[in-house]
């Protein structure tokens, strides 16, 4: 049985489930929507409007306002239970299980605009963040066991993910402690980046286009922020399908009343 699994940072659920999020699922058809900043509480969350898109299954780790995960699935989630990995006790991660797969939805902070923990408290949380992970998975690497990690990275790591590596190097989200940090974690864990295992390197991937551009895709001065990665058990499934398998929804971005991320879909293999 294939699986379509889809990760998406909405920058507020309630704001954008009807008609954005209804439209693209009504096209995409995702087994399981990975959300990110759904900026609401697990009881403020439009379970409703996500039941008349077809999804019957919900895990939510909501916070006040900010920040926030969510999974709808069309099959049943098993919750696996929270992992304290943010280190300021934030709504940033959840784990389910569902159909055979170790579900994992993040969302890494951003880390402010001063690429410097000294005296940037959002970038040391950030790295922080980061070390937790790696730690987290670096001790699960000999379990052999079939993990997907998506969502909302917050960090672009290579040099064609991002519209001008040499201009962002000192940007916050491709700085190289970034980078290097989440490199850390993919080899922990033994993963698979799916979109440059089916993607070439020297072509460009974009999933985020800044608000600040008036003509977004005119400039587009985009960055690969959203990722799909995939354990060794996972990785046959994960690219059985080939690039076709894959796809970023990028025309999302011109919606009225946008996400500035567009939604990232995979179908894995049975």
């Amino acid at each position: 049985m294939t699986l379509t699994l889809a990760s998406w940072n909405i920058n507020s659920v309630r704001l954008r489930a009807v008609p954005l999020i209804a439209d693209w699922v009504q096209e995409a058809d995702p087994d399981v929507l990975c959300l990110q900043e759904i900026k609401c509480l697990e009881e403020q969350f439009p379970e409703e409007a996500f039941r008349e898109m077809g999804f019957r299954h919900f895990h939510v780790r909501g916070q006040k306002g900010m920040h926030g995960v969510a999974i709808a699935s069309k099959y049943p989630l098993e919750d696996l239970g929270d992992v304290e990995l943010c280190p300021r006790g934030e709504a940033r991660h959840q784990r389910v299980g569902v159909e055979g797969i170790e579900l994992h939805n993040f969302y890494i902070p951003a880390g402010g605009d001063e690429p410097d923990p000294a005296i940037n408290p959002r970038f040391a949380h950030k790295l922080e963040f980061l070390d937790r992970i790696e730690r987290y998975f670096a001790g699960r690497a000999s379990e052999n066991a079939a993990l997907v990690l998506v969502g909302d990275f917050n960090i672009a790591p290579y040099e064609h993910d991002v519209w001008s590596h040499k201009q962002l190097l000192k940007v916050v989200s491709h700085t190289p402690v970034e980078v290097e940090a989440l490199e850390r974690i993919r080899q922990a864990g033994q993963f698979s980046d799916v979109a440059r295992e089916l993607i070439p390197m020297d072509e460009k991937i974009y999933t985020w286009w800044s608000y600040r551009a008036k003509d977004w895709r005119a400039a587009n001065r985009g960055r690969r922020l959203d990722h799909i990665w995939a354990s060794p058990a996972a990785r046959d499934r994960a690219l059985a399908g080939g690039r076709d398998a894959f796809r970023i929804w990028e025309d999302e971005r011109s919606r009225e009343k946008p996400s500035d991320h567009a939604p990232v879909a995979l179908t894995l293999g049975s």
